[in-house]
């Protein structure tokens, strides 16, 4: 397989074979806002928006090799220090844990590239802090209420732009509808993400592709060059886009070989006798994130 993944699909043939008859709705506009930068990048303040979750040991297994972990959820905006590291996780997320590395985060959090930057004078500077988005299956919640609250902190923050960084399917939706609202508020963003059809489909302003697994958008992992380069990537598109629903794909290739592509929740590669274990699996799961929902959670990291 050599063109990206076609994740709305796989993930509706996935959920169909395991029993549930009512496919999701992606999120689907058919414009979206754009906002250009307002001043030249090396003179603007950058906020940092992630769907990553902060380790809790008291929640099972968040490391590299984690199964799926429901517990680690979170359903409430959080925000956290950028002038501290972070110990940001994404077991709580589907990604590809087959291909994917879930031992470097800068994979998916570019905080300490976005300092680089900053440092470098690349960018004005790093907004005071970051922003967790809660991966959310309600896409009215998303709109509602968790993409007001983050667009009222980067406000506060004195944000001129912003760069999202989603994980699973549905994080890229979540992020994309985040953008959406920021654009609308006045702050440039871009998307870094890997589920390119997601994001494209919904609407966004900038999106910088990188065709990787799930859980890698932000670089390859132990690749601090990879890294640097794919945020560069981002901050040029904040610059050079010419209008909304600009896509730049990443000239960086995961590997020679494309057949990693074929395994992210592929029904053709799963035993018949898999399927009912892995519909259990998925209940308990739903089970756990529900009683999450359920639980009064802190706002901040």
């Amino acid at each position: 397989m050599q063109g990206p993944i076609p994740y709305m699909q796989r993930t509706r043939d996935w959920y169909l074979a395991l029993g549930y008859g009512n496919p999701y709705e992606w999120a689907h506009h058919d414009d979206a806002p754009y906002r250009p930068l307002r001043k030249p990048l090396a003179e603007c303040r950058v906020a940092l928006v992630t769907t990553a979750a902060p380790y809790q040991p008291d929640k099972g297994p968040q490391g590299p090799g984690a199964p799926y972990n429901a517990a680690a959820k979170f359903y409430q905006v959080y925000s956290g220090d950028t002038s501290r590291d972070h110990d940001l996780r994404i077991a709580h997320v589907g990604i590809d844990r087959k291909n994917a590395n879930m031992e470097d985060a800068g994979c998916w959090f570019p905080l300490k590239a976005l300092r680089d930057a900053a440092r470098a004078g690349r960018i004005g500077g790093l907004a005071p802090r970051f922003h967790g988005a809660p991966t959310n299956r309600s896409q009215r919640h998303t709109i509602e209420v968790d993409a007001p609250e983050i667009v009222a902190r980067c406000l506060e923050d004195g944000a001129d732009a912003a760069i999202l960084v989603p994980n699973c399917p549905v994080c890229h939706q979540t992020v994309s509808l985040v953008a959406r609202q920021l654009e609308a508020a006045g702050i440039a963003t871009v998307v870094m993400g890997t589920a390119k059809d997601i994001v494209e489909h919904c609407g966004v302003p900038r999106l910088l592709f990188s065709d990787f697994p799930l859980g890698n958008a932000a670089g390859r992992p132990n690749d601090p060059a990879s890294q640097a380069l794919t945020l560069e990537l981002a901050l040029g598109l904040l610059e050079s886009a010419p209008g909304p629903r600009t896509t730049l794909q990443s000239p960086l290739r995961w590997s020679d070989d494309a057949d990693w592509k074929l395994d992210y929740c592929n029904v053709d590669r799963v035993p018949a006798d898999e399927i009912a274990r892995l519909r259990a699996e998925n209940e308990r799961a739903r089970e756990i994130a529900r009683s999450i929902r359920e639980t009064p959670q802190a706002a901040e990291s």
